[in-house]
């Protein structure tokens, strides 16, 4: 499937995509070795190697893996036109050119996967794979039975109506409950608009898990490599992760999933 090169740019943290194409114009960008400015140039991720000012952003190089556990008020972008933290500040000692796969709000937490690796970062990222995530979401006050039952029947947000999700509430208390939520789409800030829709405010949002990829115990602002047999886990994931139908809609969970323990810091 071929993309728009300046939309792989884009995902792939080099830069928005307007400067993406600026950076095209100014002739600083290569696919195979040659200058490419044409703005409706499309890449095949499986085989073209991109480079931007030299270096490479995807390509055939020693694909790297890493897990990172994103703090709020920390960008998942390569670089910050305002000149905020990003996730690449807390790569300390990492030589590869890598990039987060996806996006994570500023005010939320958790797993982030970064890697090298454009093929997998791909299918990561786009949301007609079904690709599951996993999140904990801390609410003010109690939830209500017609805000589950809402919720996991998709709701209306202005970008139009949600999938269906699972969801399961894990603490329920008049201060504050808490409520794991999986989803396979990936909209601007989704979790946070859902509740909202159903009238809750997110006070807490800490993704937990990208398909079989758990954030476990690593500590919050820290990275590891990701396992080999992590990585071997993400590949068949991935080969898997055949485009379903366009009537295909369920969030599909396993009895392995609805099993999370409750960790409040």
């Amino acid at each position: 499937m071929k993309e728009r090169l300046q939309k792989v740019m884009a995902h792939a943290g080099v830069a928005s995509r307007r400067k993406s194409e600026e950076l095209m114009l100014a002739g600083n960008v290569s696919v195979n070795g040659r200058i490419v400015r044409e703005l409706g140039f499309k890449v095949d991720l499986s085989k073209d190697v991109i480079k931007v000012n030299g270096k490479v952003i995807y390509g055939k190089e020693a694909h790297v893996y890493y897990l990172v556990h994103k703090p709020k008020n920390y960008v998942t972008t390569a670089s910050d036109e305002h000149g905020r933290k990003t996730v690449m500040d807390l790569l300390h000692g990492v030589s590869q050119r890598v990039y987060p796969v996806g996006r994570l709000d500023y005010d939320s937490e958790g797993l982030v996967i970064m890697t090298n690796d454009g093929a997998i970062a791909h299918r990561l990222m786009h949301p007609s794979y079904h690709i599951r995530k996993f999140y904990l979401v801390e609410v003010k006050g109690l939830i209500s039975d017609d805000a589950v039952i809402a919720l996991r029947a998709g709701v209306e947000l202005e970008d139009g109506k949600t999938s269906p999700a699972y969801v399961e509430v894990l603490l329920h208390d008049k201060r504050k409950s808490v409520a794991k939520v999986i989803i396979h789409e990936g909209r601007n800030r989704q979790v946070r608009r859902m509740f909202s829709a159903v009238g809750l405010e997110v006070s807490r949002l800490t993704r937990t898990q990208i398909g079989p990829i758990k954030l476990g115990n690593l500590t919050c602002g820290q990275f590891r490599p990701l396992t080999n047999q992590e990585v071997s886990k993400l590949r068949q994931a991935m080969r898997h992760a055949i485009k379903p139908s366009s009537g295909a809609s369920e969030t599909p969970v396993l009895k392995s999933d609805v099993s999370t323990e409750v960790k409040q810091k």
